[in-house]
């Protein structure tokens, strides 16, 4: 999985006059409920083709090569059910992720109107996006792939062609989950299969030849051990954000930006939705998040000399880095998060 880096200046100002909200068009006109989300990108549609295409080439290497042809109709039937079922939840699974919302903050929302009915006092701030021309509530960060700030952003994937936010880390979580399953399984079955193999007819193995029947295995072996690997590594590292109650940018700036967590159970059961049950593991059901009040924009700062401090080294920062992020406006150096 690739991590996009995010902005890394933001203005601030308790003053609404320093936000130019004059030169933010106005919120468009909100879709209807359930309307689907899909983020036009080359790179991000090839990778989720290639999810596709990989866990249904390894659906016809188990059914058609190993399965199918078995004299064991026990070991066909229980295996088969098993396996499918896993493959449809990973499917299910990277759909929701890569078609839900991941938390897409109002885009053009920083107009004057809208922050004068924050009705902000002294010590209070509100983060402007520069780029989306969006109010940034607390851990929200742009996305330069979904031109969006996305709430409790974690990473960019391309392989779900999605950010990995607040209402969709679910679905990623149980998309690397199933896949992990399904990887194990296979080679599993794999394995079997070469046992069998080597103490009967290898013509009696297949419908195939032997040497395709071979190659066929081998290339399911190596692609289950691959993402077997690769999806349980990222499903550890979710776990672990979601029970730190830390994403992946926030971990990165842990020093330069610490921060009150909530308790591991809470974050755990707002991310599943809810106490634990089985709709924990269903792709179907959706995560419990609190929707967004006028005073979740606002941020509280120790006192109004603190935030004009924060304010002049913001601005001085911005002065000098704004030559080098227009060569390359799509990406920012982790190193250099200092915020």
């Amino acid at each position: 999985m690739m991590l996009i880096p995010t902005h890394h200046f933001r203005d601030i100002e308790r003053k609404p006059e320093y936000l130019q909200p004059e030169k933010c068009a106005p919120p468009p006109y909100p879709g209807p409920a359930g309307t689907m989300w899909f983020i036009r990108d080359g790179c991000g549609i090839a990778c989720a083709i290639v999810t596709w295409f990989l866990v249904l080439y390894a659906e016809f290497v188990v059914l058609f090569v190993m399965l199918i042809p078995s004299r064991d109709y026990v070991y066909s039937i229980i295996n088969g059910i098993l396996f499918n079922l896993l493959a449809f939840l990973a499917l299910a699974s990277h759909c929701r992720a890569m078609l839900t919302d991941p938390g897409a903050v109002p885009k053009g929302n920083a107009t004057k109107e809208f922050i004068e009915s924050l009705q902000l006092k002294p010590g209070q701030v509100v983060y402007k996006c520069p780029k989306c021309c969006s109010i940034k509530p607390d851990r929200a960060h742009h996305c330069s792939v979904c031109k969006r700030c996305i709430r409790k952003m974690d990473h960019h994937c391309p392989w779900v062609n999605n950010c990995v936010g607040e209402n969709n880390q679910k679905y990623f979580v149980l998309f690397t989950m199933y896949i992990a399953l399904i990887s194990l399984h296979a080679l599993i079955m794999v394995g079997f299969h070469f046992l069998h193999c080597f103490e009967e007819d290898w013509t009696k193995c297949s419908y195939f030849s032997p040497p395709t029947t071979v190659i066929l295995l081998i290339l399911l072996c190596f692609e289950g051990l691959l993402f077997l690997i690769f999806t349980s590594v990222m499903f550890g590292t979710q776990v672990h954000s979601i029970c730190t109650d830390e994403t992946s940018i926030e971990r990165l700036k842990r020093k330069q930006q610490p921060r009150e967590r909530r308790g591991s159970w809470k974050a755990v059961k707002e991310t599943f939705g809810g106490n634990c049950s089985p709709n924990w593991f269903n792709p179907f059901s959706g995560p419990y998040h609190p929707a967004l009040r006028d005073e979740g924009w606002v941020r509280q700062v120790a006192s109004s000399d603190n935030m004009e401090t924060t304010t002049e080294e913001q601005l001085e920062e911005q002065s000098e880095e704004q030559s080098e992020e227009r060569k390359d406006e799509d990406s920012v150096e982790i190193k250099n998060l200092r915020h």
